[in-house]
């Protein structure tokens, strides 16, 4: 698969030129699991696993700026999760609809099935400006998944929440759209895999077309430049299951077409949303370099009807 400049993001459209080679994503860029939106007046926003959840915002995809945090004064409704106060939150996911956000993130710690999935709204995006709409799902030993890195699918007026580690892999929710809460307690499996303990995470799920395209991060994050993390994709004519990866491989069992990996001085790439913006479906994701995690914008071509960076 060709792999181009993982630090070229495109600038807007409208603008009539590409910007491409290292360096082009400037300013406070040291992120870790990113997710972006853009509001009505066109300004990003990417939302960052960190205590209280950073946010970052720019007017052009290009320089970014760091301006706070979701919750400044502490989520202590998490603590139990994170088995400290204050402690980190991971992988928020961002959606942005009719002049709302909506933010869903995860509570854990590294190796625990003690985590929960919470939801907060914002009209601004802003820091100080969310309301807690409490508790999404929640698990502990007793489940045979783990209710972290959530990522909400808007399709034809229904809600769909993947979620999901290691273990039995990834899940899938339905939400009722009008509480951004599960409708039922049903959960549908959509990916496993065995190797290497199992490591998958960081589940999204794109409308692209006639498909919908489950994006999975696999191996190890979060170990610096030691990270083995990378990026892989299955699609399905549906939103709830039957993904196979380019070989045809059934993502239950193990399937996985790479769309991006480590290569060059970019270590582990992974953590990744996406979304859709005026010159077409962009890839966030974090990387490593020795200088530690930083932010990953891409373009995606889908005219093979497989995810490809350019």
């Amino acid at each position: 698969m060709r792999l181009l400049s993982l630090f070229a993001p495109l600038l807007l459209a409208t603008f009539g030129r590409a910007v491409v080679g290292p360096g082009t994503v400037t300013g406070n860029t040291a992120v870790h699991d990113p997710t972006m939106c853009k509001d009505n007046t066109g300004k990003y926003f990417v939302f960052s696993t960190a205590v209280g959840i950073e946010i970052r915002t720019s007017t052009d995809r290009i320089a970014w700026t760091l301006i706070g945090k979701v919750w400044p004064n502490g989520a202590p409704w998490t603590d139990q999760y994170t088995g400290t106060s204050n402690g980190n939150l991971w992988a928020p996911d961002c959606t942005y609809l009719n002049g709302q956000f909506y933010l869903y993130y995860s509570a854990s710690s590294f190796g625990s099935q003690n985590s929960a999935i919470f939801f907060a709204k914002s009209s601004t995006g802003l820091p100080g400006s969310w309301t807690n709409e409490g508790l999404v799902t929640s698990t502990s030993s007793a489940n045979n998944y783990n209710a972290i890195d959530p990522n909400l699918l808007i399709d034809g007026g229904k809600w769909y929440l993947s979620l999901g580690s290691f273990w039995t892999g990834i899940k899938e929710m339905t939400l009722s759209s009008s509480t951004g809460k599960p409708s039922t307690s049903s959960v549908t499996s959509l990916a496993q895999r065995t190797a290497n303990g199992g490591a998958i995470e960081a589940s999204v799920i794109y409308k692209h077309g006639s498909f919908y395209y489950l994006f999975t991060s696999w191996d190890n994050c979060c170990r610096g430049t030691s990270s083995t993390y990378n990026i892989r994709v299955g699609r399905s004519s549906s939103p709830t299951g039957g993904f196979v990866d380019q070989a045809g491989v059934s993502l239950l069992n193990g399937g996985g077409t790479l769309v991006l990996g480590t290569h060059d001085s970019i270590i582990g790439p992974g953590g990744q949303d996406l979304m859709d913006d005026v010159d077409g479906p962009i890839l966030v994701y974090h990387y490593y370099t020795s200088s530690g995690s930083f932010l990953g914008i891409n373009r995606l071509d889908f005219s093979s009807g497989w995810p490809v960076v350019v």
